[in-house]
């Protein structure tokens, strides 16, 4: 029989909120002893969360500090064997933790383990759109495993919104130890995958639900910066962001910026510019006809659209910049 371990789950918040409540009694439904569970909130201000619960609850307030920075808080705050870290918008599945430790229990050369966060039923309209964005061919590209099921895999970046890592192997790379944000969980993954050489697995099973931005703003303030930081992290970290899907928006934004100049100067060969255009456009549309209804289409071809518009041309802006705010 398995033997569980004891296992600490990890939520970085800014307040105390809807989606923190929700999300107590999807961990009280794990399929886990609940004596091995030690649940430890970090709010800026203090806080309270009130419920019956048969694991340990703790909210720890941590002032106005990034996300990457509650969370070594959390991880100097626990003695458990296993840190599970979600996001206050996330819930786990029934099986989450058991089947990562599972995963653990297989090979001890793993060092992390994550999976993905699909968009829950209940989200509004606006917010199963960004979902569908995420999760589509065009959209999501070779990184659709973070938001749908696919089979298992090794990865070496994953998302902290669903990550889970040893504590000895926190303890060895220090924990997080960055300001940035997003992009902190790139930092960590490299330290695993590149210092320590350990694995990092991907399992469907290994699923969380997250709420998604709505579309368009939130959805498209959160692009602005995931594109900002992969640019940037382009210099400062290529091992894992120096690769071609991260620059193939950019190379989209480019071209079209380039498609008038050259049906201008092309003259009979003018209609030849156009042919990426219409491909793309196919599967714009294949991409919609993937989503449950006219409504939910329209908008998420709209929506990949402008979602590689705005992460071309940000992540142009991060490769370019001296630095990020955030850095001292």
């Amino acid at each position: 029989e398995q033997k569980l371990k004891k296992t600490a789950i990890i939520i970085p918040v800014k307040e105390i909120n809807d989606y923190i409540r929700e999300s107590l009694p999807y961990i009280e439904a794990l399929d886990y002893d609940k004596k091995l569970l030690d649940v430890i909130v970090l709010p800026d201000n203090p806080g309270v969360l009130e419920g019956n619960f048969s694991f340990s609850l703790r909210v720890i307030p941590t002032g106005h500090i990034h996300p990457g920075e509650k969370r070594d808080i959390g991880i100097k705050s626990t003695d458990a064997e296993i840190v599970a870290f979600i996001d206050d918008d996330v819930y786990p599945s029934k099986s989450w933790l058991k089947k990562a430790v599972e995963i653990f229990e297989s090979d001890n050369d793993i060092a992390a383990v994550g999976g993905p966060a699909i968009t829950p039923e209940n989200d509004s309209l606006l917010k199963k759109v960004s979902g569908y964005i995420y999760s589509s061919f065009l959209g999501g590209g070779g990184y659709r495993y973070r938001y749908i099921p696919e089979k298992a895999r090794d990865v070496d970046d994953f998302p902290s919104c669903n990550l889970i890592i040893r504590k000895d192997v926190l303890e060895k790379i220090g924990g997080f130890n960055t300001e940035f944000w997003p992009g902190e969980d790139t930092v960590i993954c490299l330290k695993i995958v590149k210092d320590l050489k350990m694995r990092i697995k991907y399992h469907p099973e290994v699923l969380v639900s997250h709420h998604r931005r709505d579309f368009p703003a939130g959805h498209i303030k959160q692009v602005k910066n995931y594109a900002m930081h992969r640019g940037y992290f382009v210099k400062r970290f290529p091992e894992t962001s120096f690769r071609l899907s991260y620059f193939v928006p950019t190379f989209f934004v480019l071209y079209l910026a380039g498609l008038v100049p050259f049906v201008l100067l092309a003259g009979e060969s003018a209609a030849l510019g156009f042919i990426p255009l219409i491909l793309y456009c196919l599967l714009l549309i294949m991409d919609a006809l993937r989503t449950p209804g006219f409504s939910y289409g329209v908008m998420t071809a709209a929506g990949i659209f402008i979602t590689h518009l705005w992460y071309g041309v940000y992540f142009i802006k991060g490769l370019l910049s001296a630095k990020l705010d955030e850095e001292k």
